[in-house]
């Protein structure tokens, strides 16, 4: 059966950088000042359509119309927590596949958990994105608008997007080059200005991938989803510790550390009875102990397609304490959203999508 498809030979322009836009405007014979119009405009002004770039002349918006898309996906479901601090978009893309945003509320952060991919090809057991299977690559573009978006929704509230983490649907070094390309446009000084520091990337731990980002020295942030610190385990969790084992990962975390001198993540999702234990957290310890680094421990997001359960608020103190006894800083991470399915992929895949 042929997927139903709203796809056009329009370049979607949040896919260009600005040399690239440039070269564009250059074919046209326009000045090289005109395609920074466009850029800051669509950067800075958050501008979404070539009506609303009135600083050109109207042939020139016309023009822009018929050359470029500016809109990579529509919204088809919008959800709110009832504490009002977490807010969730299932998006469609034109190939009918989907894709999930959130924004988070902290305190003066606006955090957004953003999607690189259309489900996710690393399988891990209790991951929703996982249980679905991978469906494609996003675009940087692709990427890039899932920010812009939310950047307008917060700019009519007089807020701002503060922090960007890849943690939503898809594994970001399974998509490199669109990953960082995306954060380079939205970190660009002429445009959105995001500060690279206030980037996350999150990885299972695809080695190669974590050895290039060593060695480009990006001042990004980078997390490891741990989840476990034997083989046996974290194996039957994360399926790509088969090939990329604790050992070698954590070489090349070591690694990054030594090179960069930045601190590492490790994020531990803590599932009662298989990984929540003090005796795992003493694992653990032993197994980070001496690295710059900060453990993130929050409990499962359950999901309908695995039957483990969220840990209780005791024991993940207990685990917490655990590891701040062996001199590893660790911070419990409020589950957010809940009530609106926001752990990654839990809302396409109860929406019926990328089925």
């Amino acid at each position: 059966m042929m997927r139903k498809t709203n796809e056009t030979n329009q370049p979607l322009i949040f896919d260009l950088d600005l040399p690239e836009l440039e070269a564009f405007f250059a074919e046209w014979g326009e000045p090289a000042f005109r395609a920074k119009q466009v850029w800051q405009g669509v950067y800075q002004q958050l501008w979404n359509s070539p009506e609303q770039f009135t600083n050109l002349p109207k042939s020139l918006r016309e023009r822009l119309s018929k050359a470029f898309r500016f809109n990579a996906f529509t919204a088809e479901r919008t959800l709110q927590s009832s504490d009002q601090q977490t807010e969730k978009i299932l998006f469609r893309l034109p190939d009918n596949y989907a894709i999930e945003t959130v924004l988070m509320k902290y305190d003066i952060r606006r955090t957004l958990c953003i999607s690189s991919q259309s489900g996710c090809a690393m399988g891990c057991v209790f991951c929703a994105t996982g249980q679905m299977g991978f469906k494609r690559n996003l675009t940087s573009g692709e990427i890039v608008e899932q920010v812009l978006h939310y950047a307008r929704v917060l700019a009519a509230s007089d807020e701002r997007v503060t922090n960007v983490v890849l943690m939503g649907m898809g594994e970001p070094f399974h998509n490199y080059a669109a990953v960082m390309q995306a954060i380079d446009r939205l970190n660009h000084p002429q445009g959105m200005n995001l500060g690279e520091r206030r980037f996350t990337i999150s990885t299972v731990g695809l080695i190669p991938g974590i050895r290039k980002f060593t060695a480009e020295k990006r001042q990004v942030n980078l997390a490891i989803s741990l989840h476990a610190a034997n083989n046996e385990l974290r194996a039957s969790l994360l399926p790509s510790n088969v090939r990329y084992p604790l050992e070698d990962l954590m070489q090349a975390c070591k690694d990054y550390v030594d090179a960069t001198r930045r601190r590492i993540t490790f994020e531990w999702a803590l599932i009662q009875d298989v990984n929540d234990t003090t005796q795992h957290a003493r694992e653990l310890a032993g197994l980070v102990r001496g690295m710059l680094c900060h453990v993130n421990v929050i409990a499962l997001n359950p999901t309908k397609k695995y039957s483990g359960k969220s840990t209780t608020r005791e024991r993940a103190k207990a685990f917490r304490d655990t590891l701040e006894k062996a001199g590893i800083p660790c911070t419990i991470r409020l589950r957010r959203g809940i009530d609106i399915q926001a752990g990654c992929g839990q809302l396409a895949t109860e929406a019926g999508l990328n089925q």
